[in-house]
């Protein structure tokens, strides 16, 4: 039979791996009785965590939620994804940072050797993007978690990019999901006085209290969220595609040309020939996309993007004559 402490370690691996556990296959699973069971459920109590008795025909225990958090175990794995998530948590833009690191060093200090090993041979850097990210407010972020999950009306105050608050606060929005885009978060929501659905930087919104009432969700104009969020910064029409589309032939091999297509078609032509479609927001921002890759070219269509290409010509053309004017 196991001593009482490693028992009692090993009762507590066993509540956290389900919900539910009958009293008999706890005495089973521990090889002890019944009565040792219940002895040590009364400890597991006595230490802060909240069991609670099951009723039923077998009788049973769960482990509760409390009001306090009292101490967990996690196995290897679950030890080593926690270490590497808190790494990782300085990059999450949820104003969690220092947080994140006293959790490590938490965790990390009572980590078996084998396990601390593994997690400092991990060292994450996070790079700051070339543009200035906000940062959210962690209770922010919980606020509109909240919502989304009581399916309540939300009212908050939202930011212009200047700092001043947008006209007429407050929205009023029904929240549909949480999202992180780009380095940034993200609240889906139908909006109650535009009678459409939009997407709200979390850094901007400054939430309002109480919430709304219930609302019964409506359904996205997409598969799912991810689709929509993506047409949303596409700007794309409900299509699912970018508004606008071309296709070039490229002087350049294909394999050298797909490296940097992320969300296009490219197909080879010969050796150092190959047709790349693209999209883009705009035309012109689709002709200088394709202008990177610093290859001879032949436009197949469609005439906008032929007449891009024409203007951004143009522009540079007199921006090396100015410059040459300069000299």
């Amino acid at each position: 039979m196991q001593k009482t402490s490693s028992r009692l370690l090993a009762l507590l691996s066993l509540l956290q791996a389900r919900r539910d556990w009958p009293g008999a296959l706890l005495a089973d699973r521990l090889d002890v009785s019944a009565r040792t069971v219940r002895r040590d459920i009364d400890r597991l109590r006595e230490l802060g965590y909240p069991i609670a008795a099951v009723k039923g025909p077998d009788g049973g225990y769960r482990l509760d939620a409390g009001t306090d958090l009292p101490p967990l175990l996690f196995d290897d794995e679950q030890a080593v994804a926690l270490a590497v998530a808190l790494r990782t948590a300085v990059s999450s833009g949820a104003g969690i940072e220092e947080a994140a690191a006293r959790a490590l060093q938490t965790v990390r200090q009572v980590m078996p050797a084998r396990l601390r090993h593994r997690v400092d041979t991990l060292q994450v850097t996070a790079v700051q993007r070339a543009r200035t990210v906000a940062r959210v407010d962690g209770g922010v972020l919980i606020a509109l978690g909240a919502a989304v999950h009581a399916r309540e009306v939300l009212r908050f105050d939202y930011a212009s990019p200047r700092g001043t608050a947008a006209d007429p606060p407050p929205r009023r929005v029904e929240p549909h999901h949480l999202v992180t885009w780009g380095g940034r978060w993200y609240l889906v929501a139908w909006d109650l006085d535009r009678d459409d659905w939009r997407t709200f930087r979390a850094d901007r919104v400054t939430p309002r209290v109480p919430t709304g009432p219930r609302f019964a969700p409506r359904e996205l104009p997409a598969a799912d969220v991810a689709a929509f969020v993506a047409d949303r910064f596409r700007g794309s029409d409900g299509s699912g595609d970018w508004p606008c589309r071309g296709e070039v032939i490229l002087d350049l091999r294909r394999r050298d040309a797909s490296r940097f297509v992320r969300d296009g078609v490219v197909e080879a032509l010969g050796p150092d020939r190959c047709r790349l479609v693209l999209g883009s927001w705009s035309w012109a921002g689709l002709a200088a996309a394709i202008g990177r890759f610093d290859a001879d070219l032949q436009v197949v269509g469609p005439p906008e993007l032929r007449d891009a290409f024409a203007r951004l010509a143009r522009r540079y053309a007199d921006a090396a004559g100015a410059g040459d004017a300069a000299d």
